[in-house]
């Protein structure tokens, strides 16, 4: 099978430099810089393959971006970016350098942070939706006064006011949380809900300066809503969500 190039991020860096045998899919590949003047791309050896999106593959790949997050301010690559050889990669840096080296200047300094937040009892969120917005409420003790099984319409109208009710409550307490939030950020990303119980997923670039500060607002929000709220808080991690490079050969594109 042909060899390709597999890349992991974009650096600052005019030197080589070797990040150890730390290459994606278990060859003991040599991980380092390929380098156009001041800017490098971090890469690895690779068999010209599709990678499965695999924990384990996702691992690998975000393992190496880590790395060079200790010493570089990294533009992460899409996962299973594969170029056909060094010079397709030189072309690359070539091309877009001005962009690439705003873009890096423009995270300099800053760390994305993750945050999903959920509710930790839906039947207690059902409940309050049952009595706080008077047309379920009226429609639940109508059907509850019926001496007939309620129809398969009023069964649908009913799921459906309780749908957008959730909808409703979901968005007014996501907007709460953000509201503290965004004075330190630089930009917020909302990301796909999964699950009727989720309220927020999103995620947020901060400056460096300010990481501290933030930590100690999604503590007190935690407790502050510990009761009824569960945070996840991931992070530092790369910019995936404000500078991912997705590189299109032939027709290279970001995003």
């Amino acid at each position: 099978m042909d060899e390709g190039k597999y890349l992991y991020c974009v650096i600052n860096e005019s030197q080589g430099r070797n990040f150890g045998p730390i290459g994606i899919g278990d060859r003991g590949d040599e991980v380092h810089t390929l380098c156009f003047r001041d800017l490098a791309c971090v890469i690895s050896s690779t068999p010209m393959t599709k990678y499965v999106i695999s924990r384990e593959n996702l691992i690998a790949h975000e393992k190496v971006i880590e790395e060079a997050m200790k010493d570089y301010t990294v533009l992460p690559v899409r996962f299973c970016t594969i170029a056909t050889s060094a010079e397709e990669i030189r072309n690359l840096l070539m091309k877009r350098y001005q962009e690439l080296k705003n873009l890096l200047r423009s995270m300099d300094n800053k760390v994305e942070l993750g945050l999903k937040v959920f509710w930790q009892n839906m039947e207690n969120i059902f409940k309050e939706i049952g009595s706080t917005y008077k047309e379920i409420k009226s429609l639940k003790e109508k059907l509850t006064r019926s001496t007939t099984s309620p129809s398969l319409n009023e069964k649908v109208d009913l799921g459906k006011r309780v749908k957008e009710a959730l909808e409703k409550k979901r968005e007014d307490e996501a907007e709460e949380i953000l509201d503290v939030l965004r004075p330190k950020c630089v930009k917020v990303r909302t990301n796909k809900i999964i699950g009727d119980n989720m309220v927020l997923n999103c995620a947020f670039l901060v400056d460096k300066a300010h990481e501290r500060e933030f930590d100690d607002l999604i503590e007190n929000l935690s407790q502050k809503h510990k009761d009824r709220l569960k945070f996840k808080y991931v992070g530092p991690i790369a910019p995936f969500n404000f500078a991912e490079l997705v590189i299109k050969w032939g027709q290279e594109g970001s995003e």
